[in-house]
C-alpha cells in the first residue's frame, strides 16, 4: 500500500483523499492520492492500540502495542512494540521508510534475546500473528505507485472515490494492485483492497473517522486475510499528533534497550 501510517497505517497504513472532482483521468488520480496525503501529513504521532485477533474458527485473541512514529512522509521511521500478552510482550518492530524503495525493517524478540532484519522474502508474512503483514506496516510514498479511476462507489453510507494503484518496476510489492476507496465528504480512505494478479488477498477497512487535532482520522481498522479467512481489528487509543520524539529512539539499539 502507498504510505500506510497506522493513523490513516497500518501499520499509518492512509492513501486517501480528493480535489472535488467526480471523474478522474489517470493524473488525476494521482493528483487526488497526492492531496489527500498532503492533508494527513504530521511530524509525529503516538497512540496505543488494541489488536482482536480473530482466527478462522472465530477464536479471538488480544495483543495490545504501543506505536512511535517520526519524520516526514515516506522519509519516516516507526517503532511498534507489543505491551501484552506476557508472551509478546518487548517484542518490537523497527520500520524505516524510503521514497525510493521499500523500507528496512528489523523486529527485536525478548525471548530469544537476538533482533533480526526482515528480509524481503518475509514481508508478506504475518506480523506476529496479526493479519497485517510486515508489508503491510510500512508507510508507502505517492510516486512508488501508477494510479487510474475506476469509478465512484459507497463505502458505509458515504461517496467515495475508486482509484487503483499499481506498484511501479522500482517498487518491490507482494501485490499485483490495490483498489482504493477515497471519501469524498472528508478526504478519508474507507477501504483499500490488495490483489495478487486477480485474486484479492487481503481487504483492510477504516471506521470510526472522526477528527483528532483537525485531521480525519480513522480511530478502528480491520484487516482481513481473506486466503487464510482471518482478520484483525485495531481499535486506536490515545493518539496524538505532533507530539516531541527522540530520533535516538529509533533505531536497533533502542528496540534492544527498552524491551
Amino acid at each position: 500500500m502507498s504510505r500506510i501510517s497506522l493513523r490513516n497505517s497500518f501499520l499509518r497504513l492512509c492513501i486517501c483523499a480528493a480535489l472535488g472532482i467526480t471523474a478522474a483521468s489517470s493524473q488525476d488520480a494521482r493528483a487526488i492520492i497526492a492531496e489527500s496525503d498532503k492533508r494527513a501529513r504530521v511530524a509525529s504521532q503516538k497512540y496505543e492500540g488494541v489488536l482482536q485477533v480473530y482466527d478462522p474458527g472465530g477464536k479471538v485473541t488480544e495483543k495490545r502495542w504501543r506505536s512511535e512514529r517520526a519524520g516526514s512522509a515516506g522519509n519516516s521511521k516507526t517503532v511498534l512494540r507489543f505491551t501484552a500478552p506476557a508472551e509478546v510482550k518487548g517484542v518490537s518492530l523497527l520500520i524505516v521508510n524510503h521514497t525510493d524503495r521499500a523500507s528496512d525493517q528489523w523486529m527485536w524478540t525478548p525471548a530469544i534475546g537476538r533482533d533480526r532484519r526482515i528480509a524481503m522474502q518475509d514481508r508478506s508474512t504475518r506480523f506476529f500473528g496479526t493479519d497485517f503483514s510486515f508489508e503491510d506496516l510500512e508507510e508507502r510514498d505517492v510516486d512508488q505507485f501508477d494510479y487510474k479511476s475506476v469509478g465512484e462507489e459507497d463505502i458505509d453510507g458515504a461517496r467515495c472515490w475508486r482509484i487503483e494503484a499499481r506498484p511501479k518496476q522500482t517498487k518491490t510489492s507482494q501485490y499485483s494492485s490495490l483498489q482504493i476507496w477515497v471519501r469524498q465528504d472528508n478526504y478519508v480512505t474507507a477501504q483499500l483492497q490488495a490483489y495478487v494478479k486477480d485474486q484479492l488477498v487481503r481487504r483492510l477497512r477504516y471506521q470510526q473517522i472522526e477528527k483528532v487535532q483537525g485531521i480525519w482520522t480513522a480511530r478502528q481498522l480491520e484487516m482481513a486475510d481473506l486466503r487464510r479467512g482471518s482478520r484483525t481489528v485495531l481499535k486506536i487509543d490515545k493518539l496524538q499528533y505532533d507530539v516531541p520524539v527522540k530520533e535516538e529512539e529509533f533505531t536497533v539499539v533502542a528496540l534492544r534497550r527498552e524491551s
